[in-house]
């Protein structure tokens, strides 16, 4: 059985790839919530937060935010714990949570569609079996310290939203210049959908030169995206998205050597 803690949007979208292939049990505080999601997945299990949560022996997804993880408590010995938490360390975790193995795992909401880019790290004790687990979800690639996984974090974590970004931009410029916006969002749509196995065997410089004839209409788009520096905006917003984790991270350790004190 595998154990989501939590019940928030990365737990919602972990739950229906995983549902299929494994026992779930879903702990969370909201009653309402838990009620919601044992009617849309009947399969699974719901348990609401009550004192201490038990964790012997179980392999635990938490899937809560920091502030929420400060005032749960928990018993026993978990067997693996695979932590969503951005910015909490494995160090941190250790003096929280008691478990044999700790993985830090970083998914992004195209969990839901089993299409996520997750990074992970931690015990390599437990990597074969959490590099299985999130294969359920999607891709995977495993990085060998936690400062990388804040990198991809960065990159691929936080990815969705830059996308979302570029693809509103897209659809308001097919709408601009005369397609409905039902018609420009699911040409915009397909547009991300071929690119995946393009990007994935050609480098981007390729294909903008594939892409590309003299004097045409994609010449003339990429020089306006030139003059407004898109490809130095991208690359400042994943070094910006990379210090803020390192400055949550640093955050989250001064707090918990405070609580110490």
């Amino acid at each position: 059985m595998i154990t989501i803690v939590g019940s928030g949007n990365m737990a919602k979208a972990l739950i229906s790839p995983l549902k299929d292939g494994y026992d779930l049990e879903v702990i969370a505080r909201d009653t309402s919530v838990l009620s919601e999601l044992k009617l849309k997945y009947p399969v699974i299990t719901t348990t609401k937060i009550d004192g201490k949560i038990d964790i012997d022996g179980k392999d635990i997804i938490l899937s809560t935010k920091q502030q929420a993880l400060e005032s749960l408590q928990f018993k026993g010995v978990a067997n693996v714990l695979y932590s969503v938490l951005a910015g909490t360390t494995i160090d941190i975790l250790r003096q929280n949570i008691k478990a044999k193995n700790y993985i830090r795992v970083m998914p992004n909401v195209s969990a839901k569609y089993q299409k996520s880019m997750t990074t992970l790290t931690g015990d390599m004790a437990a990597q074969n079996d959490a590099v299985k687990l999130f294969d359920n979800i999607g891709q995977t690639v495993w990085v060998d310290s936690e400062d990388k996984l804040d990198i991809a974090t960065a990159i691929a974590g936080s990815g969705p939203a830059y996308l979302a970004i570029v693809a509103q931009g897209l659809i308001d410029g097919g709408v601009n210049c005369g397609l409905s916006r039902a018609q420009s969002r699911q040409i915009v749509a397909g547009l991300f959908d071929g690119f995946s196995p393009l990007i994935a065997q050609t480098l981007p410089q390729d294909i903008k030169d594939e892409a590309t004839s003299p004097n045409g209409t994609t010449v003339a788009g990429c020089e306006v995206m030139e003059r407004y520096s898109i490809q130095e905006c991208m690359s400042q917003t994943v070094a910006t998205a990379y210090e803020r984790a390192k400055a949550i991270k640093d955050e989250n350790k001064n707090k918990q050597t405070k609580d110490k004190i």
